[in-house]
């Protein structure tokens, strides 16, 4: 007899229940934890150093002298949450980062190719609460989330798109690091789009600099320079390239030692992606961009790497059928561990650790090297090139840490 298809009623219902137990889940274990929604002070600070006309870039706040850290723009932003009571605030920012989060997995999926229903969106919304980076995100009160969807709505939008690579150059003006995807644009031909992107970004420089002409002429003439004013790069937090050597050589300052390193990378990430592009790849030249991003980045918090939603759809997608359970089940398994923090890392441990350790320390870099390599290896050989598309046509529907210490925003 043959089976009877459960009522999509029903799924919808249950993924709503799941949903619900995860989020307050996440609520309960969110405000046990003692640095919670640190960085929406620092927002809610920024803000109202707007509002008085004090120096933005001259307080700290926190036990542990938190500062500013992104461009005068991404503080004009910040201006509603200084005027919201905390409570709200912190309410208002934990829902939001909740419907971002399934934007994500929806723009995610749309990066991928693939359709989703009701029900299976919202249950991978209610999962992707638990992987380390997104779990991080809702602790800190952080906006990686937003600022991952702004990038990936305008690449996922069709070249040629009307204001294709604005919403790229906000999210660079609001914080530097998706200034690489215009470049990426530049370099793969979509001269518009990346002209747009720099346009974009130079545009909320120019705000920034009407608005707080003394905090803009600080900021990009110093305080963008000053790294080190962001967070210690060698503890565990840190997940870039810089944080796994200078943890490996059991040094506070590797210098030259991850320059070298960090520029190959560079170099090997923009090739690989423009060459995925080449190939009508679009989905992994996204993924490279971002990694190489995330990599050569001198900071790159754990609670970054909220890019393991979008290379999880990826891979649900282009794995095959066989082997998709386990290479999605590692990856995944991998995001949520939280081995960076289980290992000794009070005071100055993270610099002490034994070889055996390191791999625990730094997974998100050595999983971002790992799939270069094989991306590498799979893209070599005579380019067969293809009309490059956004991103894939949709094809048929198919069957977080203990946060112990806050680092800069």
């Amino acid at each position: 007899m043959p089976a009877v298809p459960a009522d999509p009623r029903r799924r919808v219902y249950a993924a709503v229940a799941l949903l619900a137990v995860s989020l307050a889940a996440l609520a309960a274990v969110t405000l046990a934890q003692p640095n919670v929604l640190v960085d929406l002070l620092v927002y809610r600070a920024e803000g109202r150093a707007v509002l008085d006309g004090t120096d933005l870039y001259g307080f700290t706040v926190t036990e542990w002298d938190l500062p500013a850290t992104y461009p005068p723009f991404a503080a004009l932003l910040f201006v509603p949450v200084a005027w919201l009571p905390l409570p709200l605030a912190q309410t208002l920012v934990a829902v939001g980062n909740a419907a971002l989060l399934a934007w994500l997995v929806h723009l995610s999926l749309r990066l991928a190719g693939r359709r989703t229903t009701p029900a299976a969106l919202i249950a991978a919304t209610a999962l992707g609460l638990w992987l380390e980076p997104v779990f991080q995100t809702f602790v800190f009160g952080q906006i990686n989330l937003a600022l991952t969807c702004l990038v990936l709505w305008d690449l996922t939008r069709p070249d040629g798109a009307r204001g294709k690579g604005l919403a790229i150059g906000v999210a660079a003006g609001i914080k530097l690091t998706p200034a690489i995807f215009a470049v990426h644009l530049l370099l793969t031909g979509r001269v518009r789009a990346g002209l747009t992107a720099l346009a974009g970004f130079a545009g909320t420089a120019a705000v920034g600099a009407a608005a707080l002409p003394g905090a803009s002429a600080d900021f990009w003439t110093r305080r963008m320079f000053e790294t080190g004013r962001v967070g210690k790069a060698w503890i565990v937090d840190n997940q870039s390239l810089q944080g796994l050597v200078a943890r490996l050589l059991h040094t506070p300052e590797p210098g030259p030692l991850w320059l070298a390193p960090a520029a190959a990378a560079g170099l090997l990430g923009l090739w690989l992606a423009r060459r995925a592009h080449l190939r009508g790849r679009a989905a992994w030249e996204v993924l490279a961009v971002a990694g190489t991003a995330l990599l050569v980045s001198p900071i790159s918090w754990s609670h970054h790497w909220v890019w393991c939603v979008p290379l999880l759809a990826v891979l649900a997608a282009a794995v095959p059928p066989g082997r998709r359970r386990w290479v999605l089940g590692a990856v995944a398994a991998l995001f949520a561990a939280r081995t960076h923090w289980l290992v000794p890392h009070s005071g100055d441990l993270d610099l002490r650790l034994p070889w055996w350790q390191q791999p625990l320390a730094s997974p998100y870099p050595l999983l971002a090297l790992g799939l270069a390599a094989y991306a590498a290896w799979r893209l070599r050989g005579p380019r067969h090139r293809t009309t490059p598309r956004p991103f894939p046509a949709p094809r048929a529907r198919r069957a977080a840490s203990s946060g112990e210490r806050p680092v800069g925003n």
